[in-house]
């Protein structure tokens, strides 16, 4: 029995957009400053989710530099930020096969939007950098909120953004590629998808049937497939 939908939201990093290329870059940047070795790409591929520390953690660890100290560590971390900012999208992009599901639903009328832990100064402009601010129909970002993912209070005011109440959330997907996305979606009464073809670590890959999402897929393919078939959803 197909479920009917008003609106789906997506997590960004990972999930709607490939931002992964432009972390790879700038941490190549500040290793190569430094005259350090970069660490592999797949691993700060893996930390994206985690977030600016991580990454910068990693590429200290990974030239032994992991004994800095907080003040130290908090410098990488700001100098990293105001690099990605500066260049914010050049290698970024649609996950392949997601800009014909963001078109789809936009020709049925079903608003879209995006519920992120990405500082929304940078949300904004890499969403603005790619066309996108003026489709996407509600942001949500740590600064909107108290309690951030996996707390259901930003799925509640993405829900409050786009005019539908709480009592319908189960009409709105979610799709994320980390287990606070799905605690979050799940938690807010939403019909959660697990992007697995985000920035999951390995030890994280064989865990994923527990994290509770309702939906599991494996490439933007199968989750445009999955969104678009026909059957599944009722788009209303």
């Amino acid at each position: 029995m197909s479920k009917f939908i008003k609106a789906v939201l997506f997590d960004l990093d990972g999930t709607l957009i490939d931002t992964a290329a432009d972390f790879v870059r700038i941490i190549g940047k500040m290793s190569q400053q430094n005259n350090w070795q970069a660490p592999p790409e797949a691993q700060i591929r893996e930390q994206v989710s985690a977030g600016a520390s991580a990454m910068v953690k990693l590429m200290l660890r990974h030239n032994n530099q992991d004994q800095v100290t907080e003040e130290e560590l908090l410098a990488f971390r700001q100098q990293f930020l105001d690099d990605y900012e500066a260049d914010i999208c050049v290698d970024s992009q649609v996950f392949d096969g997601l800009e014909s599901v963001l078109t789809t639903l936009e020709q049925k009328g079903v608003p879209w939007g995006i519920v992120t832990n990405k500082p929304r100064y940078l949300a904004e402009q890499l969403l603005q950098k790619m066309d996108l601010d003026q489709r996407c129909a509600a942001l949500v970002c740590p600064e909107d909120v108290a309690r951030s993912k996996p707390d259901p209070e930003p799925m509640y005011m993405a829900l409050e953004k786009l005019a539908i109440p709480r009592g319908a959330a189960g009409c709105v997907l979610y799709v994320g590629d980390h287990i606070r996305d799905i605690d979050s979606g799940n938690a807010a009464g939403m019909p959660t998808i697990l992007a697995g073809y985000g920035y999951i670590p390995p030890e994280n890959q064989k865990t994923l049937k527990k994290w509770g999402a309702d939906y599991i897929v494996n490439t933007p393919e199968q989750l445009s497939k999955l969104l678009l078939a026909s059957g599944t959803f009722e788009y209303i």
